[in-house]
């Protein structure tokens, strides 16, 4: 057991040894632009349509908010056009929101439907 301890130690007293070596080697490869790292992707495709899909939904979310902000803001300035007694530019804003966000729900939904039988048939 001492043996393989003192072996162990050896081992790693030689691998702190050479590690300032093997890090200048790592960064200067780095810093020339020659690291490479192989990555084994089993469908990239289908990886890149899904984060595709994920940030254009993002995206889409994100717009939906800043038109629900905006309209919230805009409910406090009076103006003369009115509609069902609100700010009227305010509620075609919140109108807009609403339908963006039934538009983006049915279509993932619908893609979403595509998909799954997609890949039912894929399978058989």
């Amino acid at each position: 057991m001492r043996g393989s301890l003192l072996g162990s130690l050896l081992e790693l007293k030689n691998f702190a040894g050479a590690l300032p070596s093997r890090l200048n080697r790592i960064m200067d490869t780095a810093a020339n632009a020659e690291l490479e790292l192989p990555v084994r992707v089993v469908d990239a495709n289908l990886m890149l349509e899904g984060f595709q899909k994920v940030a254009n939904r993002i995206a889409s979310g994100i717009i939906l908010a800043a038109l629900i902000i905006g309209a919230a803001l805009l409910m406090r300035i009076d103006t003369t056009f009115r509609l069902f007694g609100y700010p009227g530019f305010a509620i075609l804003c919140f109108v807009a929101a609403a339908a963006g966000g039934c538009w983006l729900l049915l279509s993932i939904v619908v893609q979403d439907r595509r998909k799954g039988k997609r890949t039912t048939l894929r399978v058989r």
